[in-house]
């Protein structure tokens, strides 16, 4: 395990599971919405996120946690020995979302870059989540399976994987 993606849908606890991961292992962690938007939430430019994605790809060690973009999503799955695929049900993301929404003016969200707009970055968040759920879980799921005879997969479909997968990592 030495480049690991953590992807998935809105609101599934990518973030802190990362953070966990990366600190267990030791492995350097990249969050991508730190890498796509700046204090307060301004978003690079599309190329310097590409130039600064490309360049993290290059190393040996990473956790990668996010989405990122179509154009970058896939290479960095193709690129990730080990895949962490958060899919669970589609209530829970929308829960932890509201949470997430309503806990966030008193403590950041963990991996949201400083000052980020709470209400904007919600809305979006629940926006995604169904073009997600419709579109790219499909995706996701297919690629995870097809993935299973090249790369170390765990699929996390319930919340009491993730503690489990934590685990897990703490024991090799």
């Amino acid at each position: 395990m030495k480049k690991v993606a953590v992807f998935g849908n809105a609101g599934g606890g990518k973030s802190t599971l990362s953070k966990k991961l990366s600190e267990i292992t030791g492995l350097p962690l990249y969050i991508l919405d730190k890498v796509q938007y700046q204090t307060g939430g301004v978003k690079v430019s599309y190329e310097d996120y590409k130039r600064i994605h490309q360049e993290i790809l290059l190393t040996d060690r990473w956790v990668i946690d996010g989405f990122g973009c179509l154009e970058t999503l896939w290479p960095r799955l193709d690129e990730a020995d080990t895949l962490v695929y958060v899919d669970l049900p589609i209530s829970v993301h929308f829960w932890w979302v509201t949470k997430r929404l309503l806990t966030g003016y008193v403590e950041p969200p963990a991996g949201w870059p400083e000052d980020s707009p709470i209400f904007k970055s919600s809305m979006n968040s629940y926006r995604a989540l169904w073009l997600c759920h419709k579109h790219l879980t499909p995706k996701y799921r297919e690629y995870v399976e097809r993935a299973q005879s090249t790369k170390r997969v765990h699929h996390i479909q319930t919340t009491k994987q993730i503690s489990q997968f934590l685990q897990f990592v703490e024991r090799m």
